[in-house]
């Protein structure tokens, strides 16, 4: 009997070891996310969602679903206490988002093409597929926070999503080329207006990155929550000033990994050399700087009050 015992125990403490004790968005024993949890996170289509006020440069963004009870347990139980299990159904909501977005911005890049052919001009028409699979580019987290934690959770979810991708039929593929250039105060406690300072050229594209991001094809930067959507138009404008030829000639490489800059541009563009070249980007949100067919942002969750958008 004892025996017995003993060997259950055993069994016990090997499934805690391969399986999660207990739901990463109620606590139910036993389930990485329960049917519940993963209806919260994933039950709904995603949608296009906004802050505001809405920070320059700030691309069109989708989310999975809104950053509360459950989905808010599940984002923090993989962020905070490592819950890695959790990689694969937020994945899987990242993907819905990604999807979400490139159906847009495909719409889109197909009626600016129609309207430019009307016009007599060459148009972006339909930009599927045409030069290569999905680039997901996360958003990094602070090298201290990555130490803290373990992993950098943007980058894990953003690399479950591009599976789920692949496994539906969407080429994709991660590029973790985002990095940051100085250490950033801790944005907990600032407003929409102090993030935006606080992040103001604190992300550049890696040398070399920006040579893989005019190689791609659809261009999405993921995260897994937008609040204020201060990290997203900052990771915007790193990637942007990257993959315009004539802004990284013009800077070079040498400018990763300088000290702060001053500069913020109010506008999504980086400079009249970055507007005349590449083709038009699709989308409302994106400013006039236009650097490839699509260019969108997609997230695992964002503010309730983001979702209410259409006050178009």
């Amino acid at each position: 009997m004892s025996g017995s015992r003993t060997l259950r125990g055993w069994w016990t403490d090997l499934t805690d070891l391969v399986l999660p004790a207990e739901c990463g968005g109620c606590g139910r024993a036993r389930a990485v996310l329960c049917p519940r949890c993963r209806t919260a996170l994933g039950g709904a289509p995603p949608r296009r969602v906004r802050p505001e006020p809405a920070p320059p440069g700030l691309p069109e963004v989708h989310a999975a679903a809104p950053y509360a009870d459950e989905v808010r347990a599940a984002l923090l139980a993989h962020k905070e206490r490592g819950a890695l299990s959790l990689a694969g159904p937020l994945g899987t909501a990242l993907a819905g988002a990604v999807r979400a977005g490139l159906r847009e911005a495909w719409t889109g890049a197909r009626e600016v093409g129609a309207r430019d052919a009307d016009a007599g001009g060459a148009g972006a028409g339909d930009a599927r597929g045409r030069r290569g699979p999905v680039l997901l580019v996360p958003v990094p987290s602070a090298r201290r926070a990555v130490r803290t934690r373990g992993h950098d959770p943007a980058r894990r979810i953003a690399l479950a999503a591009a599976g789920e991708l692949r496994r539906t039929g969407t080429s994709a593929r991660v590029l973790a080329v985002l990095r940051q250039r100085y250490a950033v105060a801790d944005q907990s406690g600032l407003d929409a207006r102090q993030r935006v300072a606080n992040l103001a050229g604190a992300l550049a594209v890696a040398p070399g990155g920006g040579v893989l991001l005019r190689g791609g094809g659809a261009l999405v930067l993921v995260d897994d929550l937008m609040t204020t959507g201060a990290s997203l138009a900052e990771a915007a404008r790193a990637v942007r000033a990257a993959s315009a030829p004539a802004v990284e000639s013009r800077a070079g490489p040498a400018t990763y990994g300088r000290a702060k800059s001053a500069v913020y541009p109010a506008e999504a563009g980086e400079g009249r050399e970055e507007r005349k070249t590449g083709p038009r980007m699709a989308g409302r949100y994106g400013g006039g700087g236009v650097i490839r067919e699509v260019f969108c942002a997609a997230v695992v969750a964002a503010s309730p009050d983001s979702f209410e958008i259409n006050r178009n």
